[in-house]
């Protein structure tokens, strides 16, 4: 079985960059949306708002839109030359009824941009991942609360969006679960959305040779339970380098959750560590999928081996090729 592979890094952001919004799963908050073009004009972007993001699906209004509107919107933004990236507002729910309606073809033929977004985004992560072989970005999305309101949150995304090379080790201040080092290639998301996402047309075969990044909001203990149940009877985690377990938030006390993620993933016999500061909590860090890097549990630290995005094109020489 293949492991997990390293994949193409777009081009970083240059000041005056145009990035582009889209809502491809749940309905924006107009003022949290205003408040973060704000933040977004600050850092000298221009950005773009798709057409759809503040509707509001007809019948089930925990998505913005329709599937046929937010996948157009998102794929519209991408295949736009003048689109450097595409950020999402914000998660929810919504992806993966939009994810087979893209046009990945199209998408491919547009070439590497920047992907930004997280929680239910993840089915979007490892689309990206399976079907146009790129690195995205789990990282906070521009309608979110952390995103408006988080000096550390927006600082660590605007540094791995402009100058990637100065984010190169992510020190979070993470606990060793199970301690030790692992390399890999980094990947992952909301622990549900990869749960629900195997046997998809876009779910990558196996977790083997990678670093794991597993987060998630509003699950009881035995619905984490069950999702880490599911991904280990399916043999996903087998040959894993290393796991990074980041915000549980609304998970219940988390002296509590603990020994279930020590009972589930302990038996890997992999290096784990807890606390790592990504996903649904305050001041959440950026963390690029697809990058090979280096975790280490007892130091808290993951380090990337090269930037999570590549110097623009004009900068590199005309070799130039991941090492």
């Amino acid at each position: 079985m293949s492991g997990v592979a390293e994949l193409v890094r777009p081009p970083r952001l240059a000041p005056g960059a145009r990035v582009a919004v889209v809502a491809p799963s749940g309905p924006v908050p107009e003022e949290r949306l205003q408040a973060g073009l704000d933040v977004l004009r600050g850092w000298d972007l221009d950005p773009v708002v798709a057409p759809h993001v503040l509707d509001r699906h007809g019948t089930f209004d925990y998505l913005a839109g329709t599937d046929a509107d937010r996948a157009a919107d998102l794929q519209a933004a991408w295949c736009d030359p003048a689109v450097d990236a595409v950020l999402c507002a914000r998660g929810g729910y919504g992806a993966q009824r939009m994810a087979d309606l893209l046009d990945w073809e199209a998408m491919r033929a547009a070439g590497p941009k920047v992907f930004v977004g997280f929680s239910d985004i993840t089915a979007l992560h490892e689309a990206f991942a399976t079907r146009l072989g790129l690195v995205t970005l789990h990282g906070p999305m521009a309608a979110g609360i952390d995103f408006i309101k988080n000096a550390r949150a927006q600082e660590h995304l605007r540094a791995t969006l402009f100058e990637p090379e100065t984010v190169r080790v992510i020190t979070s201040g993470g606990t060793p679960l199970v301690p030790g080092r692992a390399r890999g290639v980094t990947l992952g998301g909301c622990l549900a959305l990869l749960a629900a996402d195997l046997g998809t047309p876009h779910a990558r075969p196996s977790a083997r040779g990678g670093l794991l990044c597993l987060e998630d909001v509003g699950e009881e203990a035995y619905r984490v339970d069950r999702y880490l149940t599911q991904l280990l009877r399916t043999g996903w985690l087998d040959g894993v380098g290393g796991l990074l377990l980041g915000s549980w938030a609304e998970c219940g006390p988390y002296e509590r959750l603990r020994p279930l993620l020590a009972d589930r993933l302990g038996g890997l016999g992999v290096p784990v560590v807890e606390n790592f500061g990504f996903g649904h909590c305050e001041g959440a860090l950026t963390v690029p999928f697809g990058i090979p890097a280096e975790l280490d549990a007892d130091a808290g630290t993951l380090t990337l081996d090269r930037p999570a995005l590549d110097r623009p094109a004009l900068d590199r020489p005309a070799l130039d090729r991941p090492s």
